[in-house]
């Protein structure tokens, strides 16, 4: 039997691993007051248990002697060993009656954060386990900061003077706290443009959060933004946390917003306004410090005139609104570009092709690139696989020809809509239904072209 105790305002879930119950009682009688949930056994076997059912344990305050007679440590040697073999972040502080040097010695090289000797002071016991659960914490946080940060690479401006302009912008914004709407065509570099803003940022050394709004379905939409209990739904086996809380004290992305429906848009201006989260499955609010980038291909604004997006929700995340141009209006970059990927691709493929002949870059320069900087790179890939000399030919540059953006525009039949449609309809009939290759070319995820399928009966 354990007992559970929860506090509304400490942060810290300790796991309290003591065979005698005199201790026990008293902890559970001073920690709640400090922490955020104690969970209490009486024996070590259980250890599996609880780390298995408790994953979001930040500190164990384990016994180091368990029968009667038996002073060593050896025991509790033993089980902070099983406890860093299961979770090695998680911190470990020894408890004992019969501290020495030489076994505190022996328990840090085995990776206990640290050691309190019965009996023990108060204000010194709750100190070390406050100092253990900073430690865990910024531990996860190290964890996946390497497991969501990709090399990624660095933001090419160019020379072209709408870029010019955005980064003047950028670099304005940046370092500041306001929310920012990133505003282009698929393909753009919308996702770029976010990390190298929070690069810029004063949060630049934690975590930058990216969420595909197009991605999250519905149903999943609160478990994924705002995390979720054990139990609150029938897949929910273990405790979670949402994006906001991932993100906490760093930036958190949210890709096309403009994809998020209209009936979930207020639970998201909610969770801004507050600066506050609730778990599904809880009723303990959570007080969240993010800064929100945001993303989106839509007329947001558009939208907002026709009810499909909420007009607060919008106001809330334009603070500042920077326009990413599309490859078209960046003549003098498309080079530099190709250059790049033509660079990257040949490293990677070990090939030995480094130039492009002129007539392959005149072919580059008359297509419209409605699939922008994303388009090009995999055409430049392509042609690197299909390259059998040291230069890039126009043979090789595989480009479906399309019509002219200028046509599309000046066409006044033409709603933004249907300008999508059609691309979509055309892609579909060039990648013969091929689904991964579609939303490849289209520069979106599949789920959000299954959205767009739905939404125009493709």
């Amino acid at each position: 039997m354990h007992l559970i105790f929860y506090s509304m305002h400490k942060k810290g879930n300790l796991l309290i691993v003591d065979d005698n119950k005199a201790i026990r009682t008293t902890l559970e009688l001073l920690l709640p007051t400090h922490f955020e949930r104690i969970v209490s056994i009486a024996t070590p076997t259980r250890i599996p248990e609880m780390l298995r059912t408790h994953p979001d344990l930040d500190v164990v305050l384990l016994d180091m002697n368990f029968h009667a007679g038996i002073n060593t440590g050896n025991e509790g040697l033993h089980w902070l060993r099983e406890i860093k073999k299961q979770r090695p972040n998680l911190s470990v502080v020894l408890f004992t009656a019969y501290a020495d040097i030489e076994l505190a010695v022996a328990a840090i090289k085995e990776g206990a954060t640290d050691f309190i000797e019965k009996p023990w002071n108060n204000e010194k016991l709750v100190i070390t386990l406050q100092n253990a659960v900073t430690l865990t914490r910024n531990n996860q946080k190290i964890k996946i900061l390497k497991e969501l940060t990709q090399e990624y690479p660095k933001m090419f401006w160019g020379e072209s003077l709408p870029m010019k302009q955005l980064r003047r912008m950028v670099e304005k914004a940046a370092p500041t706290d306001a929310n920012i709407l990133i505003v282009g065509e698929n393909g753009t570099g919308k996702e770029m443009l976010a990390h190298e803003i929070h690069k810029l940022s004063t949060r630049k050394d934690e975590l930058l959060v990216n969420v595909d709004m197009g991605s999250i379905t519905e149903t999943l939409f609160e478990s994924e933004l705002f995390g979720h209990a054990k139990g609150a739904f029938t897949d929910a086996k273990t405790e979670r946390a949402g994006k906001f809380e991932v993100a906490n004290g760093g930036t958190l992305f949210l890709d096309e917003i403009g994809n998020l429906p209209f009936h979930l848009q207020a639970k998201l201006l909610t969770a801004l306004q507050s600066r506050k989260i609730v778990r599904v499955g809880e009723n303990i609010s959570r007080d969240i410090d993010i800064r929100l980038i945001t993303a989106t291909n839509c007329d947001l604004e558009k939208m907002t005139l026709s009810g499909a997006f909420r007009e607060d929700l919008f106001y809330r995340i334009n603070t500042i609104i920077l326009h990413l141009p599309p490859l078209r209006e960046r003549g003098e970059d498309l080079n530099a570009f190709a250059d790049i990927f033509l660079s990257k691709y040949a490293k990677k493929y070990g090939k030995k092709c480094d130039t492009f002949t002129i007539s392959a870059l005149k072919k580059l320069h008359a297509h419209t690139w409605q699939g922008n900087i994303r388009e090009l790179q995999h055409t430049i890939e392509k042609a690197v696989i299909m390259s059998e000399t040291s230069h890039i030919s126009a043979d090789d540059l595989l480009i479906t020809k399309t019509e002219s953006s200028k046509n599309m525009i000046h066409n006044k039949t033409t709603t933004i809509d249907e300008m999508e449609r059609e691309l979509i309809h055309k892609t579909l009939m060039i990648c013969n239904g091929n689904m991964t290759e579609v939303a490849e070319k289209l520069g979106i995820t599949r789920q959000t072209l299954y959205n767009k399928l739905n939404k125009y009966k493709l």
